[in-house]
């Protein structure tokens, strides 16, 4: 199960109830920050979330209001020793403007206390375990090498007690090796195999962030029936040949790709201070009902074929 906490939810600039673009996912132990606006580390401290774990950082695009956080969140992570290691996943050029911004200003030839990886981002899986996948795919918005990212769970097969009692299969190191997808052997010599008593798979749950969009025809594709859809939604349809001219989405085109990929909840960010947010709620909402408008500070639980739990 997929948790998205959202620290930053303005677009360009911070306004007083919105800032810069960032958000955590978390899933098993791990926590991931995805992008890293000005400001992230207060918002990470007023989110309750605080840095432990949080050693992988995924990069949209290099746009300074997706990464000028990372300058603060580097030097605090020096100052303290809060991690050992750090990963920043991004493509190309906003890795080259990343590594200027922390060898050239924070660190100014110094060396941290921690190591710092970089990855190169190619579309595909950038990892996985037994339990989710996380791939990265291709985003049209200004400049190259823009990405969005999709967080799986891999599908499981529930374990049916009832048939296994019926066969006889005891509690204990059995019914986890079936489980895992290994035969066993009862006392009476009867080998039961894990067809027996698992049932059909379940998917896993499907979470996918877009990051600034200018053209959502390539998506639809890669967010398929995701559970949820986090993407932009910079303008108003008003403003349509704003929106066209500097590579971002208007509300209505945000619910349309929802709608076109059969999600289950989007969810918008990367709001203008121009607008109203009921206005933005109301567009995409004539487009596509599952929509909501995102604010700092909101934590949502991802639920396969359920959509977007609120929590706070």
């Amino acid at each position: 199960m997929f948790e998205i906490v959202f620290l930053g939810t303005s677009a360009s600039s911070p306004s007083i109830q919105r800032g810069l673009s960032s958000l955590v996912v978390l899933f098993e132990d791990q926590r991931v920050l995805v992008d890293c606006g000005e400001g992230t580390q207060r918002q990470i401290l007023r989110s309750g979330l605080g840095f432990r774990r949080l050693n992988k950082i995924l990069i949209t695009h290099g746009h300074l209001d997706h990464i000028l956080g990372l300058a603060g969140l580097i030097s605090t992570f020096a100052r303290w020793e809060a991690t050992e290691k750090i990963e920043i996943w991004g493509g190309k050029f906003a890795l080259d403007r990343i590594e200027d911004l922390i060898f050239g200003v924070v660190l100014r030839g110094a060396r941290p206390q921690f190591e710092i990886e970089f990855f190169d981002i190619k579309p595909g899986v950038l990892m996985q375990d037994k339990n989710f996948v996380l791939s990265a795919f291709p985003v049209e918005h200004r400049g190259p090498d823009c990405f969005g990212f999709t967080f799986e769970g891999k599908s499981r097969r529930p374990f049916l007690s009832v048939q296994a009692e019926e066969l006889g299969v005891p509690q204990g190191p059995e019914r986890r090796l079936l489980v895992s997808g290994q035969p066993v052997t009862l006392p009476d010599g009867r080998i039961i195999y894990p067809d027996e008593v698992l049932g059909d798979p379940i998917p896993g749950e499907k979470l996918c962030i877009t990051g600034d969009v200018s053209n959502t025809d390539k998506l639809v594709k890669y967010v398929m029936g995701a559970d949820v859809l986090v993407t932009e939604s910079t303008y108003i349809d008003a403003d349509a040949e704003l929106a066209r001219r500097y590579g971002h989405l208007t509300a209505k085109k945000a619910g349309d790709l929802a709608q076109r990929a059969g999600v289950r909840n989007l969810l918008l960010t990367h709001v203008s201070r121009r607008y109203k947010e009921r206005d933005i709620a109301a567009e995409a909402e004539a487009a596509f009902p599952g929509s909501y408008v995102a604010r700092d500070l909101d934590h949502f639980r991802v639920r396969q074929g359920q959509g977007a739990e609120k929590i706070k």
